[in-house]
């Protein structure tokens, strides 16, 4: 009971950074696909949480944000951002929480996994959607879009998350596992 209570308090958080951050891009469109400041909380909330909050969060959060401020607009930009956003938490959550030891090389390798699994998601949901209002997604859109116009945003996402995790194993407040100290818990 106590750590489904920290988890949802946490995920609380992560998700009013994941509102606030954007802001920090000077709400112009092209630098928030640069940096793609929303998918930060998210992924760090499907790793220090757990996949179920890490989907949770990044499933609400574009949709939540596109409802209070516009931003991104719901269709098809909110929409296609949720699922791809569910993803990275899911994944990312999911492979770090079953890695044999929990430490930096399956971090990057649970992180590394989910971009490539979330945008995935996002370009087979934006075929989808612009497919259901007559327009096309063709597979030059989808590696822009996901990968050349969001390096800066993956290269930031591989030093920030994994830095942020070191802090807090650091600190004990989320800390690395091998193999051995859980066979000992």
């Amino acid at each position: 009971m106590k750590k489904s209570i920290k988890n949802l308090t946490l995920s609380a958080v992560f998700l009013a950074v994941g509102i606030v951050l954007p802001f920090f891009t000077g709400q112009i469109p092209a630098i928030g696909n640069m940096l793609l400041p929303m998918h930060i909380p998210v992924f760090l909330c499907g790793l220090i949480c757990g996949w179920q909050y890490g989907a949770a969060v990044g499933f609400i959060l574009p949709l939540f944000r596109s409802l209070l401020f516009s931003a991104p607009p719901i269709y098809p930009n909110a929409c296609t951002m949720a699922l791809e956003l569910m993803t990275y938490g899911l994944i990312a959550g999911l492979l770090y929480s079953r890695s044999k030891w929990r430490c930096v090389l399956s971090l990057y390798r649970s992180l590394l996994i989910a971009m490539i699994c979330g945008r995935v998601v996002w370009g087979i949901a934006q075929m989808i959607l612009l497919g259901f209002g007559g327009k096309s997604f063709t597979f030059h859109m989808f590696l822009a879009g996901a990968f050349l116009n969001a390096i800066p945003g993956i290269v930031l996402q591989l030093i920030f998350v994994p830095a942020v995790m070191i802090a807090l194993n650091k600190t004990g407040l989320v800390p690395f596992k091998t193999a051995a100290k859980e066979r000992r818990l």
